[in-house]
């Protein structure tokens, strides 16, 4: 029974989202639909959090706007994202980042990587 429910969500997966962690800053363009018109609304923050795995699996990403801190929770692969841009990549000992909720000021900033430490990571992946 279990290999039949992995063979349907097999299928759903999708193969074009970039490997990002908790820490790492994304913009994730979502699609809008406005009466008949249909449009790309992108959102960019700090990933606090993945959960589940396989076609069930979701993504948190944070925000501040205009002073007050916004989350909101993707499933990774919902036909409604259009795409994920990695904007900045980060290095954090935890796998959900919960505390940033209660940070405050430059506390609050993410653990980004300067660019070229960032690409030494990424060649090390490789």
């Amino acid at each position: 029974m279990s290999n039949i429910i992995d063979l349907i969500e097999s299928e759903g997966i999708r193969k074009d989202i970039p490997d990002f962690q908790p820490g790492d800053t994304v913009r994730v363009f979502v699609k809008v639909v406005e009466g008949n018109r249909e449009r790309l609304q992108a959102y960019e923050g700090l990933v606090i959090a993945r959960k589940n795995g396989g076609i069930r699996e979701t993504f948190t990403v944070r925000r501040i706007s205009y002073g007050v801190g916004v989350e909101r929770t993707f499933p990774l692969h919902s036909p409604k994202i259009d795409h994920i841009e990695i904007v900045r990549y980060g290095k954090v000992r935890r796998a959900k980042l919960y505390y940033i909720r209660d940070l405050k000021g430059k506390a609050a900033k993410d653990c980004s990587l300067p660019r070229q430490t960032a690409i030494l990571l990424f060649l090390r992946i490789l």
